[in-house]
């Protein structure tokens, strides 16, 4: 299966070349181009992209504010920079941008990443956590209200709650549910030595963790036990939780 590749960028000529480079590349497939951010935004409501190629100065919405989109929409997806001004990296680092590529680049830094995120697909080097037991007080239940009533949840089924298009997700160990409430808001309900908030779109139980594994320059990517959803967790955060597991 091929990862599904979007380029945005408001030159052609650039748009050509990155698409020549990456259909060389096997494990790749270009599904979208778009020239200024609202093209961009169309797409991704036609499509499901893995992987992102955005240039910054773009017309109407530019390549920053569409990451930040594309992260809500999907926190997952693969986004690499590739613009002509390094004065952005700063801004890129806080959308948790896989790679920052400077132009003019060469053809090998393109393909160079490119193969990292195979490799990270395909070869993922983990580390293995051993969960503690953790006593969890307090109330049991997270309540949330949606179009179809009112849920009262398990938290101790809960494995993880993330943003997902445009809406928050709860998944436990046998089932999901979909609210408009922000993760801000339903993180103030829940037990701290329990949930802690990985990514800017993740909240995950802490007690359900069975590995951690490098995902991209910033981040690393969490999988849990009985579940096979995983989630996302920053560079920073990942050297709070060493702290939660003295590691």
């Amino acid at each position: 299966m091929s990862l599904r590749v979007l380029i945005a960028d408001d030159n052609y000529g650039m748009r050509l070349v990155l698409k020549k480079i990456i259909d060389k590349i096997e494990g790749f497939e270009v599904i979208g181009e778009a020239e200024d951010g609202r093209d961009v935004l169309l797409l991704l409501e036609q499509k499901n992209i893995d992987v992102a190629f955005l240039d910054i100065e773009m017309p109407n919405i530019n390549g920053l504010e569409c990451a930040k989109i594309i992260a809500d929409i999907n926190p997952k997806t693969i986004i690499i920079f590739a613009t002509a001004h390094g004065e952005y990296m700063p801004q890129a680092f806080e959308v948790y941008a896989f790679d920052y590529i400077i132009k003019p680049f060469k053809i090998e830094r393109i393909e160079q990443t490119l193969n990292k995120i195979i490799k990270i697909y395909s070869h993922r080097n983990d580390v293995e956590i051993q969960s503690p037991v953790f006593q969890q007080s307090g109330l049991e239940k997270l309540i949330i209200k949606n179009r179809e009533g009112i849920n009262f949840i398990n938290t101790k089924n809960i494995v993880l709650i993330q943003r997902e298009d445009r809406s928050t997700v709860i998944y436990t160990t046998d089932n999901k549910y979909a609210t408009s409430e922000g993760l801000g808001d339903i993180e103030k309900r829940l037990e701290k030595t329990i949930f802690f908030r990985s990514h800017k779109s993740y909240i995950i139980n802490i007690s359900k963790i069975s590995k951690i594994s490098p995902y991209g320059r910033w981040t690393y990517i969490i999988e849990f036990k009985d579940s096979d959803k995983d989630a996302l967790i920053t560079h920073k955060k990942f050297a709070e939780l060493e702290k939660v597991f003295n590691l």
